[in-house]
């Protein structure tokens, strides 16, 4: 049996250096807690990056899971599938969106929805064929594929991955001026995250959401929403767009969709813009799989029946208000919605990170000066309690 430091040895010496973990071994999970190979347990902070709403192995997804693995797992859309059927069913009924495209990463979901908005933007609207733009927003993150740092904002993720894609037009987050002063008569679709997560839990002002719906409606410019992070209640809503009660025109999705056991994602349309694909123009073999479709089912029937959502928006007025009462001079700001906050910090956030470890609480930085908080949406007040002694000690 290996030790922790053997295996971390392992992993930095075989594994190629694209992430930074901090120095624990995860080997067992349940619900918000995890332990290592020598039985220490932690709460975890960061549910996999908002994969893991619904915890860790949560009961009735684990049991979709086995009941799904005993039946068939991988069929390929070159057939149909009993648990795929039922999961567009599914996904459909929660989006209000009446066709959904199932893929595998968040990243694959975003160059669908990409290659959708280009699409329409062609045969809907009349762009001349390969003019068409897509506006995004500085301080994006949607993932790490060449097409999508094509348009990210930090030189970091695009060093030496050249030539990049173009067609890409960027704009200030949260500036509704510069968005309208950018579309123009080739613009096909703007692509934001309703609050940007990997650039630190950024909030955009009020209404302007409801300002980039009516810009875009006003300019027959598509409204894609990527909800990856955000959406199955992480911000104490449906989906972060609820909070100004503004539908996209094309939902993103990912993470929490899995349940935290298998990966999975989707774009969620109407058919005047998904019906645009036709067979052969997009796919994946993976891609709504009935062992992913079956999870998936599963996870949403959770996040619906244990109304995450609610769970999300009152632990998340709780743990904002004990955090407000942190007084270190290193804090510059504390915000979030629901059981997505982020600690801002003058200075790196690691090193606390580092510390709230040794606390037994699993933290992440983010953007290098903030202290990411998305525990799963099933913590209990006693739980989240137990979590805000331990910030308390670290950052009070």
């Amino acid at each position: 049996m290996y030790t922790s430091s053997e295996l971390i040895d392992l992993a930095e010496t075989l594994a190629a250096p694209t992430y930074q973990p901090l120095p624990i071994v995860i080997s067992r999970a349940k619900g918000v807690w995890v332990e290592d190979p020598d039985g220490r347990r932690y709460m975890d902070m960061l549910s996999g990056y908002s994969a893991l709403n619904q915890g860790h192995r949560h009961p009735r997804i684990i049991r979709a899971l086995k009941e799904q693995s005993g039946k068939v797992t991988l069929t390929s859309r070159a057939f149909h599938s009993e648990a795929l059927s039922l999961f567009l069913q599914k996904a459909s009924r929660y989006t209000g969106k009446s066709m959904v495209l199932p893929m595998n990463t968040g990243a694959e979901a975003v160059e669908t929805a990409l290659k959708a908005a280009r699409r329409w933007g062609y045969r809907v609207k009349g762009i001349p064929e390969n003019k068409a733009e897509i506006i995004v927003c500085e301080g994006n993150f949607h993932g790490r594929t060449l097409g999508v740092i094509s348009f990210s904002s930090v030189a970091e993720y695009q060093e030496g991955f050249g030539p990049l894609l173009p067609g890409f037009r960027m704009i200030p987050y949260g500036d509704l001026q510069a968005l309208e002063k950018a579309i123009t008569p080739h613009t096909a679709a703007i692509l934001l995250e309703p609050i940007q997560g990997e650039a630190g839990i950024r909030i955009p002002p009020e209404g302007y959401l409801r300002g980039v719906r009516d810009l875009c409606s006003n300019h027959r410019v598509l409204f894609l929403a990527d909800e990856i992070q955000t959406g199955f209640g992480r911000t104490g809503q449906r989906f972060a767009c609820d909070w100004e009660n503004v539908i996209p025109d094309v939902y993103i999705l990912g993470k929490a969709l899995g349940g935290g056991v298998l990966p999975i994602s989707a774009v969620a349309a109407d058919p005047e813009i998904l019906s645009l694909f036709q067979p052969g123009s997009h796919g994946s073999t993976f891609g709504g799989n009935p062992l992913a479709c079956a999870v998936a089912s599963a996870a949403l029937d959770v996040t619906e029946d244990e109304n995450l959502s609610l769970r999300s928006r009152n632990q998340g007025k709780y743990l904002l208000k004990r955090l407000s009462q942190l007084n270190n001079p290193a804090i510059k700001e504390i915000r979030g919605r629901g059981l997505f906050l982020g600690i801002e910090l003058d200075r790196p956030a690691r090193p606390y990170c580092e510390a709230l470890l040794q606390e037994g609480l699993l933290c992440k930085d983010t953007h290098e000066t903030v202290i990411r908080l998305a525990p799963p949406l099933i913590i209990t007040r006693k739980e989240l309690q137990w979590a805000a002694e331990r910030l308390e000690n670290v950052l009070g």
